[in-house]
């Protein structure tokens, strides 16, 4: 039995990033991993900078990204998706 591996395929979305550095790293990352990245704006950089945009052509094409204009946005395309937040500066339980 084959299954789709896009759908099982990995996905991480960023939350308005503010160090490009960082979220350089989380390219390379998704790269090596085969995960599809998603970037919520707005950025704390320009994504049309040119030092982004070559650490993106090393390690992934910059249209595999998927650029969301709000959070508002983001979730409307995750209606039927399982989405689960992870915040390192939230650390308790996040209660419904």
């Amino acid at each position: 039995m084959t299954q789709n591996s896009t759908i099982l395929r990995p996905k991480i979305a960023l939350y308005e990033p503010d160090i490009p550095q960082n979220t350089a790293a989380i390219i390379r990352t998704c790269a090596c991993l085969g995960a599809k990245l998603e970037i919520i704006e707005p950025c704390g950089f320009h994504l049309s900078d040119k030092r982004f945009k070559r650490v993106v052509m090393d390690y992934m094409d910059l249209d595999k990204i998927a650029i969301h204009q709000s959070a508002e946005k983001f979730f409307e395309t995750k209606k039927n998706h399982r989405v689960i937040p992870v915040s390192y500066t939230h650390l308790r339980a996040h209660e419904t």
